[in-house]
C-alpha cells in the first residue's frame, strides 16, 4: 500500500511551498501530473522495492484541465487500498489579488483580469475543495509559517486509519477569522490580560499570563465544556472517516487568552488519546 497526498488549491495560496516542504520530508513530489496518469504512478509506486512509497501530487496548475476526473481517480486509489489525502490551500480573494499584484506574476487563467481569473479558478477547483481532507487558509501566513503548518501535519504523521490528528489554532479576531477550521470558539468573554500593565507585553506562553487566564473561574468551566464536547465529537468524526480536525480559539489580538486556551486544550486532549499540534497564528503581531 502506497500513500498519496494531492496538493492543490488556489494559485498564489502556497502550493509550491507545500510541495517543497513535503519533498524535504522525503515525499516523492510530482508537479502538474495529468489526472489520467495518476493510476499509472500508483502502479509503479506499489511495486515491490519501489522507493516512492509516499507520493505527493501537485494538481491544478495552469488552468486545471480535466479536474472533474480527479475524484474518480482518487476513489480508484482508495479502492486499491492506497492511503489518499487531499490538501487544499486557500486564501481570501483580496489576499490573492494582493499577492499577484505584489509579485507582478501572471495568473495562470489570465484571459481576463486578476479578480475575474481568481473567480474562474475557484469554480474550477470546487470539485477538489469539496473532497479535501485538509483545507489550509494561508491568507495570514507567510511562507515560513505555512512550512511550519505543513510540518506539523505531516512530519510525525503516523496516524493510521481510525485515528484523529488534531490541530489547535489560536488567533486574533482583529486579524481575520481563519477559513480552515472545523470548530471555532470565541474566548473574548474572559478578562483580558492586555489591560493588566505587567502582563500586556507578555504572551500566553509566559507563566504569569497563563496563571492569570487559567485563574479565572469562567476559564476552567469553559475548558471543561469544550473538553466534553470534543470527547463526544472526536469518536463520531473518526467513525465517519475524518482524519484531521482543526479547532480554533480566538481572542481579540491572538496573543494572550487564545494562546493560553489553545495550549490548555491540547493538554486535555491527551486524555482522549488524540494527537494534537498547536499553532499560534497571531502571537507575534
Amino acid at each position: 500500500m502506497s500513500e498519496f497526498v494531492v496538493v492543490t488549491g488556489m494559485s498564489g495560496a502556497g502550493r509550491s511551498t507545500a510541495a517543497a516542504t513535503l519533498e524535504d520530508l522525503g515525499w516523492f513530489v510530482i508537479d502538474n501530473l495529468p489526472p489520467a496518469l495518476i493510476t499509472k504512478v500508483a502502479d509503479l509506486a506499489g511495486r515491490p522495492g519501489s522507493e516512492a512509497e509516499r507520493v505527493a501530487l501537485v494538481i491544478g496548475r495552469g488552468g486545471g484541465e480535466h479536474l472533474e476526473d480527479v475524484p474518480g481517480v482518487l476513489d480508484s486509489l482508495r479502492a486499491a487500498r492506497h492511503r489518499v489525502r487531499v490538501l487544499f490551500l486557500d486564501a481570501a480573494d483580496e489576499v490573492l489579488v494582493r499577492r499577484f499584484e505584489g509579485t507582478r506574476r501572471r495568473h495562470p487563467l489570465a484571459a481576463r483580469g486578476v479578480e475575474e481569473s481568481i473567480a474562474d479558478e475557484r469554480l474550477l477547483l470546487e470539485v477538489l475543495r469539496s473532497r479535501a481532507d485538509i483545507v489550509l487558509d494561508t491568507g495570514e501566513l507567510n511562507s515560513n509559517q505555512l512550512r511550519q503548518r505543513i510540518l506539523e501535519i505531516f512530519a510525525d504523521d503516523h496516524n493510521g486509519e481510525g485515528h484523529m490528528q488534531t490541530s489547535i489554532l489560536s488567533f486574533g479576531f482583529k486579524h481575520g477569522v481563519p477559513l480552515d477550521v472545523d470548530l471555532l470558539f470565541d474566548c473574548r468573554f474572559l478578562p483580558n490580560p492586555y489591560w493588566v500593565d505587567e502582563l500586556r507585553d507578555l504572551s500566553g506562553l509566559d507563566q504569569p499570563v497563563r496563571d492569570y487566564v487559567l485563574g479565572q473561574p469562567e476559564t476552567l468551566a469553559f475548558l471543561s465544556k469544550v473538553d466534553d464536547l470534543l470527547g463526544m465529537l472526536v469518536p463520531a468524526f473518526v467513525r465517519e472517516g475524518k482524519s484531521y480536525l482543526t479547532v480554533a480559539m480566538g481572542c481579540t489580538g491572538g496573543r494572550h487568552r487564545s494562546v493560553v486556551l489553545a495550549q490548555a486544550l491540547a493538554e486535555r486532549l491527551v486524555s482522549h488519546d488524540v494527537g494534537s499540534s498547536v499553532f499560534h497564528r497571531d502571537i507575534d503581531r
